[in-house]
């Protein structure tokens, strides 16, 4: 098994069902539903940002190698486990993709609850995110008018969440300002080289309704070839989607490259796609995750790291290979300076 980072207790359980047996897409599902149903993770399906209306949608897709299928669902709104909802479309339909209103439609048909996504805690980012906004002139309507006296930015969320602390509120404006783009994606090889590989997420906090990102789209959030490899990914989607580079990697890896090669050179396209221009691929990060037919993996990343507080804090990704899953470190493409 291996992960994005946020995924060592996806792999753990993923490894279970397969050591007990259980298909490769029914362990990579079971593995990120415990993080489509964490609400502290705010990048994954319950919990997860919202759009620019304070409303999650969230998009998955899963692909079974055995079978070579695959189903994907996108801007669905108030279903939680949307890549167990991605495998009924692939298990249940003729259809790959159902997006928007009709996924939540399908998903109520056989039975799915519905709920309300939006987290207090992700609603007081998104609060938080709405007082930040501007016009020419700096004015915001959801903010005190004119004639309110002084006070600090926090005094809203203050009145809203009494109880909230000051790291709380903290956290909120500093997710506003940077908004964390998130995901999981989990790949599963299995002792007779069966593989299968799902991605999951809330999308692109402050996104405009209805925006699609790579998470659901098979060949760019996630590919497999079990003859081949899997391979997914993390972060900026729309980079994605320009190199399908889920379905690079395996290409590449079909061609021959180990995958750490396989994934350095998806990401060497997407740098080729801004000319190498380090200012504007500084505005993002994208991670892939590779793993080959005889077990080989690696984690990619645009950037060794993030800054924070003076200090890169490099990528990492979650693997699993029949012990305690562990986080290991992503070769990279770009250095940022501390």
């Amino acid at each position: 098994m291996i992960s994005s980072a946020n995924g060592l207790k996806a792999c753990a359980r993923a490894m279970d069902v397969l050591k007990a047996g259980g298909d490769t897409l029914e362990a990579v599902v079971q593995g990120v539903t415990l993080v489509e149903d964490d609400p502290n993770d705010t990048s994954v399906g319950y919990g997860g940002l919202p759009n620019e209306e304070g409303i999650v949608e969230l998009d998955a897709s899963v692909m079974h190698g055995p079978t070579r299928r695959a189903g994907s669902v996108a801007s669905v709104r108030n279903i939680k486990n949307v890549a167990r909802l991605a495998k009924l479309v692939m298990e249940q339909t003729d259809h790959v993709m159902i997006a928007g209103e009709g996924a939540t439609r399908f998903a109520r048909a056989w039975g799915i609850p519905e709920m309300n996504l939006l987290t207090e805690r992700s609603r007081m980012a998104w609060m938080a995110w709405k007082q930040s906004q501007r016009d020419g002139e700096g004015r915001n309507n959801w903010t005190d008018g004119l004639d309110a006296p002084d006070a600090k930015p926090s005094a809203a969320l203050r009145q809203i969440w009494p109880e909230a602390s000051d790291e709380m509120i903290a956290w909120a404006f500093d997710v506003a300002r940077r908004p964390p783009t998130g995901t999981i994606n989990c790949l599963a090889l299995n002792a007779t080289g069966e593989m299968s590989g799902t991605t999951t997420t809330s999308g692109l906090a402050w996104k405009i309704p209805g925006r699609v990102g790579d998470s659901p789209i098979i060949g760019a959030g996630v590919y497999v070839d079990q003859e081949v490899g899997a391979a997914g990914s993390t972060g900026r989607g729309e980079e994605n989607i320009r190199i399908a580079g889920a379905h690079t990697i395996v290409e590449n890896m079909r061609h021959g490259m180990h995958p750490r090669e396989a994934a350095l050179d998806a990401l060497k396209r997407i740098a080729r796609n801004f000319h190498g221009d380090e200012k504007k691929l500084g505005s993002f990060d994208i991670n892939f995750y590779a793993l080959r037919k005889d077990g080989a993996y690696a984690g990619a990343s645009l950037w060794n790291g993030r800054v924070r507080r003076g200090s890169v804090s490099g990528f990492q990704f979650a693997v699993n290979d029949g012990a305690e899953s562990r986080l290991e470190k992503c070769v990279y493409l770009l250095e940022r300076k501390a």
